[in-house]
């Protein structure tokens, strides 16, 4: 196999956890070279992974067929010649574009019944015994119902120096002071964000014990508001979010002291970007899509509703997060801090 062209997931923490797969590939097919079809929200995150050549960033929307703009990227596709494709999203219309190219193997999980546009299909493990996302693809490597090995790299992502300099530049952040990096949105929805006022009362006591960290806050235009209330509360709190565009808040996240973040893209993220990380978590469940780092703390209170997985709360309480005092994450932050000065 020479090339091969990877359908990437429609979500940034699941683009990441694909990157085991391609690391894997290429110890595999040593000379292959690995292009991404992605949409342009998760783009940024497969430009910065070593084993991908060139990325086609898609403008087709969430959720929509949109048919004769899948065919005219087939069209594209069909004169590169591609021996083999990895199709990791489960939708029927995520496998049309490689059929439609006439790629020879088209790889991935039957999913939505895609008998007719997969040729070397995956059985789907039922919820409960999915493996870990990172294994589910890197699965893919192999022939279907092979044994993965155990010793998976974890994600990772390359960061230049230069461009986290630049962008500092044009936010006026000094790259000779501490960083601190606040994500307080979760796309996913409510039950998954910290309140607003325990990120705060943080950035209070991170003032108090740490006076010249500077804090950021970094996320999409719908997490602004968030932001702002944390400013409004904590005035050492810099709102940037919607204010970057996605490698931009890559470029931060790499040079950042510490980030302190809900279970979220940006949070797997900072872990493939080997920075310290308190990673927050409410409805969902650090054991099926944890942050894949060694420098990773999880403050997770496992509660007896949770994890629930609902978008908010279904009992209205949000206790889960609630209850996650300030004072029990400054606890482990403090520790961040104090090994970066």
């Amino acid at each position: 196999m020479r090339r091969a062209l990877v359908i990437a997931p429609n979500w940034i923490g699941d683009a990441l956890m694909a990157q085991p797969l391609l690391s894997r590939l290429v110890k595999l097919h040593p000379r292959i070279d690995i292009d991404a079809l992605a949409p342009t929200w998760v783009a940024p995150v497969l430009e910065r992974m070593p084993e991908i050549r060139d990325v086609y960033a898609t403008d087709l929307a969430h959720g929509k067929l949109q048919l004769l703009r899948r065919w005219q990227l087939a069209g594209d596709l069909r004169a590169e010649r591609y021996d083999a494709v990895y199709v990791l999203p489960n939708s029927l219309k995520s496998a049309l574009i490689p059929w439609l190219a006439h790629v020879p193997l088209r790889i991935g999980y039957t999913g939505e019944s895609r008998y007719g546009f997969l040729n070397v299909r995956h059985a789907n493990p039922p919820k409960d015994e999915r493996p870990p996302m990172v294994k589910h693809y890197a699965a893919l490597a192999y022939a279907p119902g092979a044994t993965v090995p155990d010793d998976l790299p974890l994600p990772r992502l390359e960061a230049d120096p230069n461009e986290a300099s630049r962008v500092s530049a044009r936010f006026n952040l000094d790259t000779r002071v501490p960083l601190l990096v606040f994500c307080p949105g979760a796309e996913y929805g409510p039950a998954k964000r910290w309140p607003p006022e325990h990120f705060a009362a943080l950035a209070r006591m991170v003032g108090q014990s740490f006076p010249y960290t500077q804090i950021v806050a970094l996320g999409s235009p719908k997490d602004a508001p968030l932001a702002q209330a944390i400013a409004e509360k904590a005035p050492n709190v810099r709102n940037l979010c919607g204010q970057t565009a996605l490698g931009e808040a890559c470029a931060l996240i790499s040079r950042a002291n510490a980030v302190v973040t809900n279970d979220s893209g940006l949070m797997h993220v900072a872990a493939a970007l080997r920075r310290p990380l308190v990673a927050l978590y409410g409805s969902t469940d650090p054991r099926h899509t944890p942050p894949l780092s060694e420098l990773a703390k999880v403050q997770w209170l496992h509660l007896d509703c949770s994890p629930c997985f609902a978008r908010e709360c279904p009992l209205g309480h949000l206790n889960c997060l609630r209850e996650l005092s300030p004072e029990q994450v400054f606890g482990d932050l403090r520790g961040m801090l104090v090994a970066q000065r």
